[in-house]
């Protein structure tokens, strides 16, 4: 289903990070995160719901501009 909040996000998994498009043009980059939670992240129905429950908050972000 597609989010209302989230407009993509990528993974990488050598560096455990996700990085967030959020359907304002805002991206965030969060550090630490496994790879079960991106996995989990990708399979969830509510997607917004799923990064305000289980990423925001928890891991280390910072906003990447340019």
């Amino acid at each position: 289903m597609p989010s209302t909040v989230i407009r993509r996000f990528d993974y990488s998994p050598e560096r455990r990070e996700l990085l967030i498009e959020f359907v304002t043009g805002r991206r965030y980059l969060y550090a630490g995160v496994p790879e079960s939670e991106a996995e989990a992240l990708r399979n969830a129905f509510a997607k917004g719901v799923h990064f305000n429950r289980r990423i925001r908050g928890r891991y280390p972000a910072r906003e990447v501009t340019g």
